[in-house]
């Protein structure tokens, strides 16, 4: 079996796995105390950079790497990721931290709170403010969601370097495809039951995006209601939900190769943010939406009440591939079959804010 890093983000700091041989071994915390919402595991090197979003109750927000799996950690003298002056705003907090591909050698991405984007291009040394989307002729209009007005997912277009789409808690989806230089809302057939009229450009509360393997097209979106496709980069969503014991979630991930393949964790209810049914499982659809299958053997079977978050499930890239989720339990499961089995890997963590991983050797 392939070595894999395995990072795991908690409230109270970061802690790294390692499978060798088929055995998994941990270490952490790193950053004791300190929340880490975003890692990013930044494949592009013969090791695999660890970027990590540590947030300082004393000191605040950071980006720290480390170029020898979590042995050492580059801390900057200054912080990397700032709002420059005259803009009023300072960052609250890094809501994701996301490479490029191939396609864009060095960028790095970062999504923050207030919701804003931030890029790299040194690998995530340093980062500035990409101003076009800051300066969006609807900003003033977002409004936060529950969790605060964050910019928390970034997906890249293998194709295209230029092509990007960013996901706002609760503005929705934009898209740019020059590079940032402007951007565009994107959310035609995205319910947003909160506001007036049938179809709002933008102001709806997407929780996550994710990619299709085969069809860079695909995309595949949970809302605060309701699981999305896209099949046209994000110019029209299609409601692929109906299945689902709940339409309600934060995460959405796809498979790493196989196509039409994406797997979400449902959650009973915006006002019940518990797993739908008290049933710890995630559903499958290996046909683009059209149908869903639970995923539970090796998981609890009494009732449960870990909740996933947007970026808590994860997949090493693998094949076949390794599958991973944390929850607000503090649990930490793993399967080597794409899902079709479980096992628990760690209990009594605190609360698992994100979970990435990557083969490392």
């Amino acid at each position: 079996m392939s070595e894999v890093l395995l990072a795991v983000g908690t409230r109270k700091g970061l802690f790294l796995g390692r499978r060798r041989a088929g055995a998994w071994e941990f270490e952490g915390a790193h950053f004791t105390g300190e929340a880490v919402y975003a890692v990013g595991l930044d494949t592009r090197g013969p090791v695999p950079r660890v970027l990590v979003g540590a947030d300082s109750a004393h000191w605040g927000p950071s980006v720290l790497r480390s170029d020898d799996l979590g042995a050492s950690w580059q801390e900057p003298a200054s912080l990397t990721v700032r709002f420059p002056e005259g803009t009023g705003a300072s960052l609250e907090r890094l809501w994701q931290l996301q490479p490029a591909g191939p396609e864009a050698p060095g960028v790095v991405y970062a999504g923050a709170e207030p919701a804003a984007l931030f890029a790299s291009r040194d690998g995530g040394d340093t980062f500035a403010l990409v101003r076009s989307l800051w300066e969006h002729p609807t900003r003033s209009r977002w409004q936060p969601g529950g969790g605060g007005e964050g910019l928390h997912t970034v997906v890249t277009d293998p194709r295209d370097a230029d092509a990007l789409t960013v996901a706002v808690s609760a503005a929705g989806v934009f898209r740019s495809r020059d590079g940032g230089a402007s951007w565009a809302p994107s959310n035609r057939g995205i319910s947003a039951d909160f506001l007036p009229g049938p179809d709002p450009e933008f102001g709806q509360c997407v929780h996550k995006i994710a990619r299709d393997a085969a069809d860079p097209d695909r995309l595949y979106l949970q809302n605060h209601w309701g699981v999305y496709r896209s099949d046209d980069a994000g110019a029209h969503w299609s409601d692929i939900g109906g299945a689902l014991p709940s339409d309600f979630g934060f995460t959405v991930l796809a498979h790493p190769s196989r196509a039409d393949t994406a797997y979400v964790f449902p959650i009973a209810a915006d006002s019940d943010r518990v797993p739908a049914g008290h049933r710890c499982r995630l559903f499958r659809t290996t046909d683009g939406g059209a149908h869903w299958e639970p995923l539970s053997r090796g998981l609890p079977t009494e009732d449960h009440y870990g909740t996933v978050l947007r970026d808590a499930l994860c997949t090493d890239g693998a094949d076949p591939a390794g599958m991973y989720f944390g929850n607000r339990n503090g649990e930490l499961y793993a399967s080597a079959d794409e899902g079709e089995s479980w096992r628990q890997l760690a209990a009594h963590l605190p609360d698992v804010l994100c979970v990435r991983a990557a083969v490392a050797g």
